[in-house]
């Protein structure tokens, strides 16, 4: 994995791996685990729900399902075009045409801050893969809760079967990287008074970059403080992801 692309072929993909591809032209990615055989364990919904709109618009550029629809059927795994939750699918499904990417664990910050699109890689460590493929085939039973774009959705899934950790503040958003880099760059818009710091267009610029950087930084989920690790067993007992959120969850031994 480099700083350019994190691009591999399937040869290299081993069971416990987090994988994504990019959708619509790069304007966000779909990430799941995979598992071995071909098959990948994601977080999706259902295309026109997605935002809640209900519009053609929700399918066209946020539903993550996989691209087959009812009248031309994966082999592999029938329709899942209008599936939501956690699902299982082939690879070919899950790439929906894309290309493959892995997705980087335990990097360093300034391999992290290279890496200027959120959504690819963390500091976080990944746990022995025994224990992610544990978390993803148990969630695929028992369910991932309900799908929200900012604080419960595919990234979210990916993050938690890789790490155990689960965001326990409600004022923030879940652990999505793509997630935290859009906020990140809505924040230095928003912050446009800080071109009065500098004269320069050069300034401004740094001033910018920095700010984007730092929100970047500080909103990874192996830099983050309102984390803790919860038990898959424990996670999926509470009625919904949100309550676990907001109930009194404990470190995991």
């Amino acid at each position: 994995m480099g700083v350019l692309s994190n691009k591999i072929s399937r040869d290299e993909l081993k069971p416990g791996d987090r994988i994504y591809s990019w959708r619509h032209a790069h304007i966000y990615a779909h990430h799941g685990i995979y598992v071995g055989e071909g098959k990948v364990i994601h977080f999706t919904r259902g295309g026109g729900q997605e935002i809640g709109s209900g519009t053609f618009l929700d399918h066209a550029i946020f539903s993550s399902s996989p691209s087959h629809d009812s009248g031309n059927p994966c082999p592999q795994c029938g329709d899942q075009s209008r599936l939501d939750g956690v699902i299982c699918s082939c690879i070919d499904c899950f790439l929906a045409g894309g290309d493959l990417y892995l997705f980087g664990y335990g990097v360093s910050p300034v391999f992290f801050l290279a890496k200027a699109r959120g959504g690819t890689c963390t500091l976080a460590s990944s746990d022995p893969p025994e224990n992610v493929l544990h978390r993803a085939h148990y969630l695929l039973e028992k369910g991932f809760g309900v799908y929200h774009l900012f604080k419960n959705n595919c990234e979210d899934f990916a993050i938690y079967c890789k790490t155990g950790r689960i965001v326990i503040t409600t004022i923030s958003v879940g652990r999505s990287g793509q997630a935290a880099s859009f906020l990140a760059a809505a924040s230095v818009i928003i912050s446009s008074p800080l071109r009065y710091l500098t004269r320069s267009f050069s300034g401004l610029a740094v001033v910018g970059c920095s700010m984007y950087c730092v929100s970047r930084l500080v909103s990874d989920i192996g830099v983050r403080r309102d984390v803790v690790i919860v038990p898959v067993e424990r996670l999926v007992s509470r009625a919904s992801i949100d309550e676990t959120h907001t109930g009194d969850v404990s470190m995991e031994d």
